[in-house]
């Protein structure tokens, strides 16, 4: 497989697929609500610093590993395993990313199919004169129509793998240089939105004059697992893009870009969303419902707020499509990996990842009361067990590796830096990401 690797066209379009993969749901969808639930400033604060000190070294430890080794995840391990005296069972934790991926894209494509209903709704107008309790009522009644569910599902998914059966350079590569540039162009538009709401100043105040007081173990907690879910690091999809990675480019600039503009992400759709709140006086705090009922709610109440809430779902919807796209990658790279073509691989996997799928769209009707696991139903189970538990332990296996196990020479060269800016990014992992890491995981189960 490495001599027939492809790369990258350029080092822009490598920054625009990692940032790809890490901008989706974590950003537009899981930031607004978690800050809203942990205090808004206090809680940013905390996030950005975890971004630098643990979600930042780590995305740079998957990357390089990728890079180094030229193939996909499990092979570049065992590769550079091997070359470093190590086991080769280092392997295995490709395979261990690439199911913590499948769990993760089966929901998140049942969940992005969400992001369909509700552009096609905000379209027509549908949320426009509706009280909070028929848009209540009106999600309510789409989770519970599993043929509804299961088409819009099956929509996301086809159009997720269509991209990814056509290549890096064909497929992800210009999906991501069209569509990034246009989800930050719709971004800005719906902050400068924003900036015309009564909301607006309210907004800034809460997400940008942190109150101290409000810091507690739990918020850092949250904090810590966000900053490590929102870049994508963990299940070795960076290491199938680090693979593809052009020679010359810097790997900390690039890994530096892609954090920016992740947390810039982050930051624009929390000034839209809560602008709005604000000026409909509703409680930031509302939880997991902010996106499909709070929003629809206060965005029918202001001017032209059909066509912005348009806008905004529209959003939604291509972030979690460029997201799902580069999420699929790595599980296609472990097929080709084992010698399968990338057509045949990018069906075998959309066809798993629909049937798994199923299970949690029926998780709202038909499999409501099934609850296989610790008291949880499907749907909970994918969306809780690989975002808390497999995803830290993919990260801390994956820091581990690069800063601890992987030869000195081979690290420092994928990272490309010199002597001291090697040794300040490993210290950095070997005591501070891998003990923070450590530390989300126990969160997690506990």
């Amino acid at each position: 497989m490495n001599a027939t690797l492809e790369r990258w066209g350029s080092r822009r379009a490598f920054i625009l697929a990692v940032t790809g993969a890490a901008v989706g749901l974590g950003n537009i969808w899981r930031f607004p609500y978690i800050t809203g639930e942990n205090g808004g400033a206090a809680f940013l604060l905390l996030y950005i610093a975890f971004v630098l000190l643990l979600g930042l070294p780590v995305m740079m430890a998957e990357i390089l590993i990728g890079r180094a080794g030229r193939r996909s995840p499990m092979l570049s391990l065992g590769h550079l395993a091997t070359a470093a005296g190590a086991s080769a069972h280092w392997r295995w934790l490709g395979l261990f990313g690439a199911f913590t991926v499948f769990c993760i894209l089966s929901f998140y494509s049942v969940v992005s199919g969400w992001s369909i209903e509700f552009l096609v709704t905000s379209i027509n107008g549908g949320f426009v004169g509706a009280t909070p309790a028929e848009v209540g009522a009106g999600f309510e009644a789409f989770l519970g129509d599993p043929a509804r569910m299961t088409f819009n599902h099956t929509l996301f998914l086809a159009m997720t793998m269509l991209v990814v059966a056509a290549g890096v350079a064909k497929g992800l590569e210009r999906l991501n240089n069209l569509l990034m540039p246009l989800l930050y162009v719709l971004l800005l538009l719906l902050a400068g939105y924003a900036a015309t709401t009564e909301g607006f100043a309210p907004a800034l105040a809460w997400l940008f004059r942190p109150d101290l007081a409000a810091i507690t173990p739990l918020v850092v907690m949250h904090a810590m697992g966000h900053a490590f879910f929102t870049l994508a690091v963990g299940a070795c999809a960076l290491m199938a893009y680090g693979a593809y990675m052009p020679e010359q480019q810097s790997l900390p600039r690039a890994a530096g870009a892609v954090a920016v503009l992740d947390v810039a992400v982050a930051l624009l759709a929390g000034i839209a969303i809560f602008s709005v709140v604000f000026a409909q006086g509703m409680d930031p705090g509302e939880g997991p419902g902010l996106m499909f009922v709070t929003l629809p709610i206060a965005f029918a109440e202001l001017p032209w707020g059909a066509l912005w809430l348009s806008v905004f779902f529209l959003l939604l919807l291509l972030a979690t499509w460029t997201s799902s796209i580069n999420l699929a990658e790595p599980m296609v790279a472990t097929l080709q990996g084992a010698g399968m073509r990338r057509g045949p691989a990018a069906a075998a996997v959309g066809v798993a990842v629909w049937l798994v799928g199923l299970l949690s769209v029926l998780s709202f009707s038909t499999l409501a009361e099934w609850r296989p696991l610790f008291g949880m139903n499907v749907f909970d189970l994918v969306t809780t067990i690989p975002t808390e538990i497999f995803l830290p332990v993919g990260g801390l296996l994956i820091a581990i590796f690069a800063a601890w196990v992987m030869r000195r020479e081979e690290a420092r060269a994928a990272l490309g830096v010199g002597e001291a800016g090697f040794r300040l990014w490993q210290g950095v992992v070997r005591w501070v990401s891998i003990p923070l890491a450590f530390v989300v995981l126990i969160a997690g189960l506990l």
